[in-house]
């Protein structure tokens, strides 16, 4: 049988001064070469949370908000449906693109989790997985909204994605 050289032929040593090309200015993000960011944009935090991650971050902080409309506000679900839609929308913008279906999936189930604190069940599992299920179906417009906001996001996300892939392809041909 042949075996066959994994190795290149050995080549001749160059000095290191001949070995290192010209070097680049700056790196270009670094350059101000990158898109630029307004003062708003700046200033936002930009995470990037993967899909658990985002489903995750959504339901601590609808239980976050759960707990404080029931010690604040009485459990008042039009306040934590009003609180849903901004955490909903925060989801959608800090999850990273290549999560971004998961947004308006999380989301809903992050809204059944918080609303449990707050959903005026008595009497057992029975009386709260029953108050529980009058809540959510009560309040479900809140969840739509909510639900709606983040896939709003999670569209126009992808959709500015995909045009900003296309934008190159098209100056070349």
């Amino acid at each position: 049988m042949e075996q066959y050289r994994t190795r290149s032929a050995p080549h001749q040593q160059r000095p290191p001064a001949q070995r290192q090309g010209p070097r680049p200015a700056a790196v270009p993000a670094q350059a101000g070469g990158g898109p630029r960011r307004s003062a708003l944009a700046r200033r936002m935090p930009r995470p990037r949370l993967t899909g658990l991650g985002g489903g995750l971050f959504a339901c601590a902080a609808m239980v976050l908000v759960g707990g404080i409309c029931w010690l604040l506000f009485g459990s008042s679900l039009f306040v934590y449906g009003l609180l849903f839609l901004p955490v909903a929308a925060a989801t959608a913008l800090w999850v990273r693109p290549a999560d971004l279906i998961t947004a308006p999936i999380g989301v809903p189930i992050a809204f059944a989790a918080g609303v449990w604190p707050i959903s005026g069940g008595s009497g057992g599992i029975g009386g709260h997985l029953m108050g529980l299920v009058s809540a959510l179906s009560l309040h479900a417009g809140w969840l739509y909204a909510g639900t709606l906001v983040a896939a709003l996001i999670a569209v126009v996300r992808k959709a500015v994605l995909i045009g900003r892939r296309r934008v190159p392809r098209r100056l070349t041909q």
